[in-house]
């Protein structure tokens, strides 16, 4: 790590500022240009502490930029990874009230419900398979309290920026529907989405890391290098295989997933 610990702890005080706020915050990565991805998880872990100490409770788990594509965008060959908190979820179908979010956009993910911990050693994929209860369709609220780009030198938010800001993560709506997580090939569970009617993205979930279990592995594999472990009964967010779609006020959102289910939600 690069950032001392008051550098830590005066980035997640303004992180967890902004969310409240509304106000975004200045690029940590122009604040810190020697700023690490150690150094961004340590950031999340305090901006954790902020939140739990307000009274909010962890429910699970997301990892982001499981896409080759989202991967090349911001010049990393990994995923990253964040926390979901109880005030998050919404409910299929719910509307999301005006400034709620700051910039919110959505993408479509495969959700897994854990039935039992995943061990924290050598984990596999029958490990994940194992501990999963069911999986579901589910839509990812994504938010940014950091500035996508510096307006005085135009440098863009990178991977660091995302990380310290709980991975973009703001909430999730399930659907209802549940399957078991053999039950059918994951890498061909697709959706398409559509904003007010009109389609705007489609996918598969081979999309991600190629099976979204291998994201699942590959999320409790880091956690383990963290000294963390995927709980029971926590909501997993796997990774999203279409675009970030934009969701300014009158936006309607539609991920129908087929056989799989449908899930939606609406901004004001």
């Amino acid at each position: 790590m690069t950032l001392s610990k008051e550098d830590v702890t005066s980035a997640a005080h303004d992180l967890f500022e902004a969310e409240k706020s509304g106000k975004q915050i200045g690029l940590l990565s122009l604040r810190h240009p020697d700023m690490t991805m150690d150094d961004a998880y340590a950031v999340q872990d305090a901006l954790t502490a902020h939140k739990t100490a307000a009274g909010r409770k962890v429910i699970g788990w997301k990892i982001g930029l499981t896409s080759k594509a989202m991967q090349q965008a911001l010049n990393i060959d990994i995923p990253d990874s964040g926390i979901l908190f109880d005030d998050m979820l919404f409910e299929n179908g719910a509307t999301v009230p005006k400034g709620r979010f700051i910039q919110p956009r959505i993408e479509a993910e495969i959700a897994f419900v854990m039935k039992a911990d995943v061990p924290t050693q050598n984990v596999t994929r029958a490990d994940v398979l194992a501990a999963t209860d069911h999986v579901a369709p589910s839509i990812e609220i994504l938010d940014t309290r950091i500035l996508r780009k510096d307006p005085v030198t135009g440098a863009a938010r990178k991977i660091f920026d995302t990380i310290a800001d709980n991975a973009a993560n703001a909430g999730l709506v399930l659907g209802g529907e549940r399957h078991a997580v053999d039950a059918v090939d994951l890498r061909w569970v697709g959706a398409i989405v559509t904003n007010n009617g009109e389609v705007e993205e489609t996918g598969l979930g081979a999309g991600v890391l190629n099976d979204p279990v291998e994201s699942m592995v590959w999320l409790a594999r880091r956690m383990a290098q963290y000294g963390q472990q995927i709980k029971a009964g926590q909501i997993i967010l796997s990774g999203s295989f279409i675009r970030p779609l934009e969701c300014p006020p009158g936006s309607n959102i539609e991920a129908d997933f087929g056989a799989f289910g449908k899930v939606t939600c609406s901004f004001e």
